[in-house]
Order: structure tokens, then sequence, then C-alpha cells
């Protein structure tokens, strides 16, 4: 048996086509919503992001500190974060 058969026109059913008509409101809905949904996933990336970054770098500074000053880098890493313009701990 073929795959694609042809269609006579004799054997088309005249069957009515209905259409449902989709309401202006339920549009703007899904299209809220899911702008919604992007802007709170976006801000959560970017969020989490910045966190991972500022996380990465004050293990730097304190690594940092630890070889130049093993015996006071507490004081090391707070000096350095508050010139580079961060808050103190």
């Amino acid at each position: 048996m073929p795959a694609v058969r042809i269609v006579t026109h004799e054997e088309v059913s005249p069957a009515s086509v209905t259409t449902v008509k989709t309401s202006a409101t339920s549009v703007w809905t899904y299209l809220g919503v899911t702008l919604v949904l992007l802007a709170v996933i976006g801000t959560w990336l970017v969020w989490f992001s910045a966190f991972v970054q500022k996380s990465l770098q004050e293990d730097d500074i304190r690594a940092a500190c630890r070889r130049a000053m093993p015996d006071a880098t507490d004081r090391c890493f707070d000096t350095v974060v508050i010139q580079r313009g961060g808050v103190r701990r």
C-alpha cells in the first residue's frame, strides 16, 4: 500500500468546518503571563550570575590575602573589599 494516495472530489465528505473565536482578553492574558514569567526568570538569572561572580571574587581576594598576609587575612580582606567599593562585614 502506498504511503500517499490521490483523493478524488467524490471521496471528500462535505463536513462543515468550525472555527473557534479566540477572545482578545485570553490572548492578552497569555501574553502578559508569558512576559511576567520571562521577566522573573531573567531577573533571577541576572541576580544568580551577580551572586556567583561576587562569591568567586571574594574567594580570590581571600586566597591572595592568605598568600600575602597569612597572619592578618581578615584585616587584609576587609581593606581590599572597602577599597573596591564594597561594604564591611
